[in-house]
């Protein structure tokens, strides 16, 4: 029996020139052999990869990684394994480039552990994702990084087995940190019980509007939350507390309990379509703009972004 190899090469690139070679090389090759082809990256890098990859039509999907995947634990759900499922019995090849220069200290932990992830997701599948580093631009820290999550790097046009590629799950758990602390003039609200969810809607609710999201923002951050709520009352045995406040532009939400978080991979596979339940964290992910996650063995904290707008 022959095992599909998944392939995930890191792709350092220090100009626009590499960045173009290395990129459409690899999503050239793809599409000649026969793959459906998604380009997942940054505005600029997009438009730069639409020009250069113009000929080749329809054969390669694109798409704005910086919309699509700002939020980065949406990126495996909802970009990469959704790409998979519309060309399932194929082989896919993707170009994902979910780090780049302006992504936040908040946002990174975030997209490290995502690039870890990946590897334990896809293992077995059948597919390729191709993941450019500008290392010009980027802190040495975070390249250093991508040889951790990366069991290939491709530099200066040579594949690299990476010495530091290690167990994908052991690897993102580096990234498993401490949040900032709650501020301490942030509204809570405790709950326990089915009853309380309502209480605990009313207060998002207060909060988002006080904080000048818009509707369609507000009743978004309000699903989420209490998505999170109910999986608290239906999966441990004491109770929580959501804390809300504003930060420039933004409504902050954050969910405590003392829930064990026992599947590293919660909330990056959708379960099969004939389970109930199971989806409160993907959809947390779809709907907020950012969503960061600090498990202990005392308990859980899932920290939710939203702008205003």
């Amino acid at each position: 029996m022959t095992l599909i190899a998944f392939d995930h090469p890191g792709l350092l690139y220090a100009s626009r020139e590499e960045y173009v070679d290395g990129t459409a090389g690899f999503v050239r090759a793809a599409a000649g052999a026969g793959d459906p082809v998604l380009v997942a990256v940054p505005g600029p890098n997009l438009e730069l990869l639409r020009g250069a990859l113009a000929d080749l039509g329809d054969a390669v999907t694109f798409a704005d990684m910086a919309v699509e995947g700002r939020n980065p634990g949406r990126i495996i759900p909802g970009v990469l394994l959704a790409f998979a499922a519309e060309h399932s019995g194929s082989r896919v090849s993707i170009v994902g480039e979910p780090i780049w220069a302006g992504r936040t200290e908040v946002e990174y932990p975030a997209c490290a552990a995502h690039e870890a992830m990946i590897n334990a997701v896809f293992a077995g599948r059948d597919a390729a994702i191709l993941c450019p580093y500008d290392v010009a631009a980027l802190d040495h820290d975070r390249v250093r990084d991508a040889w951790h999550t990366h069991p290939v790097m491709i530099v200066d046009g040579a594949r690299r087995s990476s010495p530091w590629y290690a167990d994908p799950l052991h690897t993102a758990e580096r990234f498993n940190q401490p949040l900032p602390a709650v501020p301490s003039a942030a509204a809570t609200i405790a709950y326990g019980r089915p009853a309380d969810l309502s209480r605990v809607r009313r207060f998002v609710a207060a909060n988002a509007d006080a904080a000048g999201l818009s509707p369609a923002r507000a009743d978004d951050l309000i699903v989420a939350v209490n998505e999170l709520a109910e999986n608290t009352i239906a999966h441990t045995a004491g109770s929580g507390v959501v804390s809300a406040w504003p930060e420039t532009g933004r409504l902050i939400c954050q969910i405590d309990d003392r829930g064990a978080f026992a599947d590293p991979l919660a909330g990056r596979i959708p379960p099969p379509g004939h389970i109930e339940g199971g989806r409160g964290l993907i959809l947390a992910h779809q709907l907020c703009d950012l969503v960061r996650i600090n498990a202990r063995a005392d308990g859980t904290s899932i920290r939710l972004h939203m702008a205003a707008y």
